[in-house]
């Protein structure tokens, strides 16, 4: 029989979840697309859901991870902060950390 080691990795506050891997994505594709809209539309998630999800880690964060623009007539819009961009780097290498230390735990212990 063939196992494999799998996890999910979170990084919390003691109030509430800050970042996951799910937030990576969503925050990768605001920086993709420039759009809170965009980016929940592309993971099929809802419009509320990403809002509250990026209202969760400005809050959390020291300084704002994404800075949004209300309507006009060019419309909307979203950026990620240098502040996100930074966050969306050091959760992705935490990640790639987590991922080789499965990766060695499972040769060790299978």
């Amino acid at each position: 029989m063939n196992f494999r080691l799998s996890g999910r990795l979170w990084v919390e506050t003691a109030d509430d979840r800050y970042m996951g891997i799910g937030r990576l994505e969503l925050l990768t594709l605001i920086q993709e697309h420039g759009s809170i809209s965009k980016a929940a539309q592309e993971m099929g998630m809802s419009y509320k859901r990403a809002w509250d999800l990026v209202s969760s880690l400005n809050t959390q964060s020291a300084k704002p991870l994404v800075h949004t623009q209300t309507g006009g007539k060019r419309g909307g819009g979203a950026e990620v902060t240098p502040e996100g961009q930074h966050l969306i780097q050091e959760f992705r290498e935490l990640q790639e950390r987590f991922q080789a230390f499965l990766a060695a735990e499972a040769v060790r212990l299978l």
